[in-house]
C-alpha cells in the first residue's frame, strides 16, 4: 500500500434545527396543483400518494433517528479536484478485505447502502464466509450530496471516475481494488475500470453502461431485435427527465430546491417507476429509507448539481469509449429499466458472470441486499 497524500477528516452528519424547521414549514404551506379527474399515475406522480407520503414527512418521519443511523458508519471527507468528497470507509472482518468501491447513480446517494455495506464487511454476521470479506469505500457522487458545496465545479462521469480512482489509490492507499455500480455508479465504475485495468480487480454492475443509440441494423439475435423494441418504447416514454436535466438543468433547480413536496414528487415517481414494486412503491422500499434518500438532496441543496452528468452526457461524447477489459459481472434484477441481452453486453465488457436474478429493480442495494450482496461475494471470489 503507498502512503495517503491527502488526510481524510472525519465527518459526521449533523443538520441544523432551523433547516428541519423551515421544511416542516415549507411542508405545511405547500400549494397543491390539481390533477386530471381518474390520473392516478397515468401522467406522473399519483396526488393521493403524494398527499400521503408528505403527511407522513411531515408528521412521523424522524430524520434525527435516520441521521444516528447513518452515522453509526465511519464517515470521511478529503479534497479532491477542487471538491470535499464525502464517504464512508467501513472496514472488512475477515481475513484479507478486498478493497471496494461501491457507487450510487441519480436520484440515489450512498443511503443506497446502509443495508448492503454490512453484508460485505462482515459476511459472518449474515451466514457467508468470513474469507469473502470486503473493505468499503461508499463515496457521495461528486455533485451530491455531502460532496457539495454551493458553487463549485461540476463533474461528468469521467471526472468523477477519475477523482475516485484516486481517493482509493493516493487518499486511501489501495493498490488494487474492486468496484461495483448501478445508475450513473455503472457508467462511473466502468470509466474507472477502463481507465484503471491495472488497479481495478473486478468491476460488478447491476446496471449496464451501454449506448443507446443502436440501429436496427446492429441487432443480431432475436433477443437483440426484442431489446431493441423495448428500448425505443423507452426512450419514447421515460426519457422526459433525462431531457430536462440534460439542456435545462438550472431551469429546473429553481424548484426543486425551494419546494420539498416537488422534489419528493420528482424522486418518489422513480421509486415507483424502477422498483419491482407492483405500483406500490412502498413494497419495494421503506417510506423511512425513501425519505432519508430525498432529505440528503434536500439538506444539502445539491439536486442542481446532481443534474450535471445528464447535461455532460447529453452534450459530449459517450463516457464508456471503446472495450472495458476488467473481468465483469452482472446481476440482471427482472424490473430494471433497460434489460439489454448478454450478447449486446459482451460486446463492450468481458462478462465473466450474468445472474438472473429473482426479484428487485433500480434500486437493488436498498430492493434486495441480501440477494446482490451474494452476487458481489460470489463474482469477486474469483477474483481474490
Amino acid at each position: 500500500m503507498s502512503l495517503p497524500t491527502n488526510l481524510p477528516r472525519p465527518f459526521r452528519i449533523q443538520v441544523d434545527d432551523a433547516c428541519l424547521e423551515d421544511l416542516r414549514r415549507r411542508l405545511g404551506a405547500a400549494r397543491w396543483p390539481d390533477e386530471p379527474p381518474g390520473a392516478g399515475w397515468r401522467f406522473g406522480t399519483d396526488q393521493t400518494w403524494l398527499r400521503s407520503l408528505v403527511a407522513y414527512w411531515a408528521q412521523d418521519f424522524d430524520w434525527r433517528a435516520q441521521e444516528a443511523k447513518l452515522n453509526t458508519f465511519q464517515q470521511f471527507k478529503v479534497e479532491r479536484d477542487g471538491v470535499d468528497i464525502h464517504f464512508i470507509h467501513a472496514q472488512g472482518k475477515g481475513p484479507d478485505p478486498m478493497p471496494l468501491l461501491l457507487c450510487h447513480g441519480w436520484p440515489g446517494s450512498f443511503v443506497e447502502f446502509h443495508k448492503l455495506i454490512p453484508r460485505l464487511t462482515d459476511p459472518a454476521r449474515f451466514g457467508g464466509d468470513p474469507r469473502d470479506a470486503f473493505t468499503v469505500v461508499a463515496p457521495s457522487l461528486p455533485g451530491y450530496g455531502f460532496s457539495f458545496r454551493p458553487g463549485q465545479r461540476r463533474f461528468g462521469v469521467a471526472e468523477m471516475a477519475q477523482s475516485l480512482a484516486g481517493l482509493m489509490t493516493e487518499v486511501l492507499g489501495y493498490s488494487r481494488f474492486g468496484t461495483q455500480g448501478g445508475d450513473w455508479g455503472a457508467f462511473v465504475t466502468s470509466r474507472l475500470a477502463a481507465d484503471h485495468p491495472r488497479e481495478v480487480v473486478g468491476l460488478h454492475l447491476n446496471m449496464l453502461a451501454l449506448r443507446r443509440d443502436f440501429k436496427a441494423a446492429d441487432m443480431a439475435s432475436p433477443e437483440e431485435e426484442h431489446y431493441y423494441t423495448e428500448l425505443g418504447a423507452w426512450l419514447r416514454e421515460e426519457t422526459g427527465y433525462q431531457s430536462i436535466m440534460g439542456t435545462r438543468p438550472q431551469t429546473l433547480a429553481y424548484a426543486l430546491n425551494d419546494s420539498p413536496v416537488g422534489l419528493a414528487s420528482w424522486i418518489g415517481e422513480k421509486f415507483r417507476a424502477w422498483t419491482d414494486c407492483d405500483g406500490a412503491p412502498e413494497s419495494a422500499v421503506t417510506r423511512d429509507e425513501m425519505l432519508t434518500n430525498i432529505m440528503i438532496y434536500w439538506v444539502t441543496g445539491a439536486m442542481g448539481s446532481s443534474m450535471w452528468p445528464y447535461y455532460a452526457r447529453l452534450h459530449g461524447p459517450w463516457p464508456i469509449e471503446g472495450r472495458v477489459e476488467v473481468p465483469m459481472g452482472y446481476a440482471a434484477f427482472p424490473h430494471e429499466m433497460l434489460r439489454p441481452p448478454r450478447s449486446l453486453a459482451e460486446r463492450v465488457y468481458d462478462v465473466r458472470r450474468w445472474t438472473e436474478m429473482p426479484r428487485g429493480g433500480h434500486f437493488a442495494a436498498l430492493e434486495q441486499p441480501d440477494a446482490l450482496a451474494a452476487e458481489v461475494r460470489a463474482f469477486f471470489r474469483e477474483l481474490r
